[in-house]
């Protein structure tokens, strides 16, 4: 109903902001990865939209880029993932980091987003997997252990599963080894 939003930043919150669009206040929930793109107070800005309708509320949520969007629209379809939990998927993962997350059946990392039990994980992967647009697993060059392998060896090395899921994110290449992976996240967790 509502594709976007382009107006000035008028509140800033921990977990949204409004919009003054033409003299209109619009709250938007937002993902923490979009809230920390937004600019200071009075500035301009366009937000990818999508407006959750419930008996009792409706509730728009903003999104820095079309691709966010698409993913909290996807996240929507898996039963039993509400907005709440769409939502902090989306400020746990990158577009692309939550692609490789469906293309490597990495329930675990899923299931490390505060919210997210590993019987939904299970489900989101299993429901996305087919519907997203994904790379094959050639492409990635992971296989779907391999990555498991990796974050239990860093978590059993002291960090924590949100530090392992933001070092695994940003793991340039995976490798063809668990060692690989685990020397280029190590790599990541250590700059």
């Amino acid at each position: 109903m509502i594709g976007f939003l382009e107006g000035r930043v008028a509140v800033l919150s921990a977990d949204s902001c409004y919009l003054d669009v033409a003299g209109v206040g619009y709250k938007v929930m937002c993902p923490t990865t979009t809230l920390g793109r937004l600019p200071e107070v009075g500035e301009s800005i366009r937000l990818f939209t999508h407006l959750h309708v419930r008996e009792d509320a409706l509730a728009l949520y903003g999104f820095a880029t079309d691709a966010e969007r698409v993913m909290f629209d996807a996240l929507l379809g898996v039963s039993g993932v509400g907005p709440k939990v769409a939502l902090a998927v989306c400020s746990a993962f990158a577009p692309d980091a939550f692609r490789r997350a469906l293309v490597t059946d990495d329930v675990d990392g899923l299931a490390s987003v505060p919210g997210l039990g590993k019987k939904t994980a299970s489900r989101i992967v299993l429901d996305l997997k087919e519907k997203l647009q994904l790379p094959d697993l050639e492409v990635v060059g992971v296989r779907p252990d391999t990555l498991a392998q990796a974050r239990s060896a860093l978590q059993n090395l002291g960090y924590s599963p949100s530090e392992v899921r933001v070092a695994m994110s940003r793991v340039e290449s995976h490798g063809a080894s668990v060692e690989d992976v685990i020397k280029e996240a190590l790599r990541v967790l250590a700059g």
